[in-house]
């Protein structure tokens, strides 16, 4: 679990025509995203995000909780997280025993947002404890401990997975998807990832422009021996390491091309285009 407070700070960088205030994350928006979280939240409606891996799902949420000043829980689901892991459990003391809420209770006690991420990797059987949170009931029944927290007015629910990963067993159920309104994630187009690289590492824009390019190639393979192509994720590492001296050419094989495939000639592949756009 890990718990953003409005207060603490990431490192910055202005969007073009906006100023940022000082602490708030970097987020580039593609469309009218913000306003529309803004609506959904003022509404107190469950947000459901979906999109491809590494392409700002998670940094949007950061920087919403950010604007809105709300304490932001973050869950990394996974398969062998239990309802407990969520709810919370008692614990066994010297004197005995003790109840400690989970992050979904916390957020639901003190008024954060929770924000599961990932949650197809959860086991169903533990993402039906968010139901009665997500309909106009806003309660979580704590069976073990025989009570109902009706959540803070500014709670809200968050959740994000990848549906590029989805398969029978791994997909929400249209019960749960049908309690969220949800935003749809995809990689911005090619300017804004450039200045999206830019504004995150400092590297010039020419550079990040052919950084930029490099991950569109490897984006069309998808499908065709890739399971996902090259994230704006690893474009920033990529440019991260060229800002620390490192080669351009060897910062992208690194952080673009080794972390996405061991297929030999896929790689040769991404290596050859990374030569021809960097030469």
């Amino acid at each position: 679990m890990n718990t953003t407070r409005p207060s603490d700070t990431a490192r910055l960088r202005s969007a073009p025509g906006e100023a940022v205030p000082s602490g708030t994350p970097f987020y580039q928006p593609q469309g009218n995203e913000v306003a529309l979280y803004e609506a959904a939240y003022a509404a107190r409606l469950p947000v459901m995000v979906k999109g491809p891996t590494g392409c700002g799902k998670s940094r949007f949420i950061e920087f919403m909780a950010h604007r809105l000043q709300r304490c932001l829980i973050t869950v990394a689901c996974n398969e062998d997280m239990t309802a407990s892991d969520l709810v919370g459990r008692f614990l066994l003391e010297p004197d005995g025993t003790r109840w400690q809420d989970g992050p979904l209770t916390l957020a639901a006690r003190t008024g954060a947002i929770c924000y599961l991420d990932e949650i197809v990797e959860a086991r169903q059987d533990t993402t039906v404890v968010i139901h009665p949170l997500t309909d106009h009931r806003r309660t979580l029944p704590l069976d073990r401990k025989g009570e109902t927290v009706h959540a803070h007015p500014d709670f809200q629910l968050v959740i994000s997975y990848n549906p590029g990963y989805q398969s029978l067993l791994k997909d929400l159920k249209p019960s749960t998807k049908q309690r969220f309104v949800a935003f749809e994630f995809d990689y911005p187009d090619a300017v804004l990832e450039a200045h999206i690289v830019h504004a995150e590492t400092g590297l010039d824009t020419a550079r990040a422009a052919q950084l930029v390019q490099i991950g569109h190639a490897a984006r069309q393979l998808k499908g065709h021996g890739l399971t996902e192509g090259i994230s704006t994720r690893l474009l920033v590492y990529a440019a991260t390491l060229i800002m620390g001296g490192v080669a351009a050419r060897e910062a992208c094989r690194i952080a673009m091309v080794r972390p996405i495939t061991d297929d030999a000639d896929i790689r040769q592949t991404l290596d050859h285009t990374i030569d021809a756009v960097l030469a």
